[in-house]
């Protein structure tokens, strides 16, 4: 067997980056060595700063966060209580692990301009330019090349996005889990809120993530390097989330596995 290479496509959870909404921002104190030494000696009672080794104790974090900070994915019941014709919608640690590990996609829209929606006939076109034919849980990578703005309050309007009959396209063919380089799978929330002020049209309101209603399905968002893959299909695709009861969904650290 070749040597197979595994490629990081998540971003770092780091405090006070505006590239999320404030209240979203994840916030990390650091409890360093020496603040570890001191815990330490309250843990063990008896026990002198001196007698640890360098006089240093452990080190670790407490973090504040949304469970959609960072790269994560989305579950179901992130967009509704309902999925698939009204039954309950799958929270993160309901999610089947047999998503999350399969064959993945690359589609590159990193030529569409900021906010426009990738459509159904962009997809027919991508897929005909790579010579894929989509089949039954792949995992399909959306690249607009909006990771490039991370860390800075512009991503929060890079890329496009996916609309609902894009969204459903992918999914009627038997696809369970997706995944976008930019803040949202829809296009960036400012410019649908601009766009719903201007037109009073209530279904270009997240319309992309009110497809799961219909048929359940997983995002992530946030993700990074896609270009690091190197090809448009030929590897395979690890997002495992974090386990959290009942929730809309989970920190994931993906790769994808090449060759």
């Amino acid at each position: 067997m070749g040597q197979k290479r595994v490629v990081d496509l998540s971003i770092s959870i780091e405090p006070e980056l505006p590239s999320d909404p404030p209240m979203m921002i994840p916030k990390i104190d650091y409890i360093d060595h020496e603040q570890g030494a001191v815990q330490m000696t309250e843990f063990f009672p008896g026990i002198k700063k001196e007698q640890l080794p360098g006089g240093l104790g452990w080190a670790l974090e407490m973090i504040t966060l949304t469970t959609h900070s960072g790269t994560h994915l989305d579950a179901p019941y992130h967009y509704h209580p309902t999925m698939d014709g009204g039954k309950p919608a799958l929270t993160i640690d309901e999610i089947p692990l047999s998503w999350c590990f399969n064959d993945g996609v690359l589609l590159d829209f990193r030529h569409k301009a900021d906010c426009d929606r990738i459509t159904v006939a962009d997809l027919e076109k991508e897929l005909d330019r790579i010579g894929y034919h989509l089949k039954p849980l792949d995992i399909v990578l959306i690249q607009t090349g909006a990771d490039q703005a991370w860390g800075t309050p512009e991503y929060l309007v890079k890329g496009a996005g996916m609309d609902r009959e894009s969204t459903l396209f992918l999914l009627k063919q038997g696809i369970k889990v997706v995944g976008i380089d930019a803040w949202s799978w829809d296009r960036p929330l400012p410019f649908l809120a601009k766009e719903f002020q201007e037109t009073g049209d209530p279904k270009v309101i997240w319309e992309a993530h009110f497809a799961g209603i219909e048929k359940g399905y997983c995002h992530m968002e946030k993700l990074a390097n896609l270009s690091a893959i190197g090809r448009p299909y030929g590897f395979t695709v690890c997002c495992f989330p974090i386990k959290i009861k009942g929730a809309s969904a989970g920190w994931t650290r993906p790769v994808a596995i090449v060759g």
